[in-house]
């Protein structure tokens, strides 16, 4: 897990250092803050399948994660910013939740309040978390909290191709897909501008509260509609979209819920960055790039077969 750190520290500025922490374990965040004026909490388990246990697996560590995280940075006197990962989806629950919000489009003052534990968890372990994130940084005046809220991540990993952006390139390409997709519209962002969107909040003065990070829109047919024209038919691309009594029918044998086939495929999503444009300052490169790249990156490393 930490073979792509000490590769990239090699000649570079500065000091890699890592210490072993616990998100669960107070104050085993202390010692790497001492000193800095700025923490990233970045961590937080991400599972949306396949999850038995939501509240061990998902909700107390981010939760706890968060309260560990700000209880160290409240007792540094050095902090004087925290940047916290959050997600869109601690601002929507589904899609059909637009039908709620004026004119259909979220924006970072919304909350997401159609998640439970039985119903996308992860989602309400994200919006738990990034509540409990303000509760605490409330309570004082010393260290400010941005947050960034990211929707779906794609991009060039510079861990290797675990996690779920990497299986959803896999599943694009191995030919999970090449009967259709479901007609569901994600928000999507490249992983390098969710990276710079953090840099941005870290060291701009006027920054504060929330962040919509997301590029665009997408439909998955769209999304892999980018990948054929950039690598052609060689690769199982779907080309069609499944109707969704379809995939109400078939989704729990491929990992889809019915509830979230009911509160999702067939519905809009339309998330405003433009806090993110006008204040963050940050600069979105093409979707159709961050598609590329990433599955080049799945060709080249071999997690995706290579085809003439």
């Amino acid at each position: 897990k930490t073979k792509h750190l000490w590769k990239l520290a090699e000649g570079a500025a500065g000091e890699l250092k890592l210490f072993a922490a616990d998100l669960t374990q107070a104050g085993s965040f202390s010692e790497a803050m001492q000193g800095c004026g700025i923490v990233y909490h970045t961590a937080s388990p991400f599972e949306i399948r396949g999850v038995k246990d939501p509240e061990a697996q998902l909700i107390r560590p981010a939760v706890e994660g968060v309260k560990t995280v700000l209880a160290s940075a409240g007792e540094t006197e050095s902090v004087r910013r925290i940047v916290l990962t959050s997600s869109c989806v601690a601002i929507y629950g589904d899609n059909r939740d637009s039908s709620t919000v004026p004119g259909g489009i979220f924006t970072e003052e919304h909350w997401n309040h159609s998640s439970t534990s039985a119903h996308q968890p992860y989602s309400y372990s994200k919006t738990l978390a990034e509540k409990a994130a303000w509760e605490v940084a409330d309570t004082q005046n010393r260290y400010q909290l941005v947050v960034i809220n990211p929707a779906f991540v794609l991009g060039p990993s510079l861990g290797g191709a675990d996690g779920v952006s990497n299986r959803f390139m896999l599943q694009a390409g191995d030919g999970t897909f090449k009967s259709g997709v479901p007609d569901v519209t994600y928000g999507v962002v490249d992983v390098r501008d969710v990276a710079e969107a953090h840099l941005l909040a870290a060291y701009s003065e006027s920054t504060d509260g929330r962040f919509i990070v997301c590029h665009e829109c997408r439909s998955i047919l769209s999304l892999t509609n980018d990948l054929r024209q950039r690598f052609g038919d060689r690769y199982p691309f779907p080309k069609k979209t499944l109707s969704k009594f379809m995939v109400w029918l078939v989704g729990p044998f491929v990992g889809l819920e019915r509830s979230f086939v009911a509160a999702n495929v067939g519905f809009p999503l339309r998330l405003d960055n433009t806090r993110s444009r006008e204040t963050l300052g940050l600069a979105y490169r093409p979707i159709a790039d961050t598609l590329g790249d990433h599955f080049q990156q799945m060709l080249d490393d071999g997690f995706v077969k290579k085809r003439a």
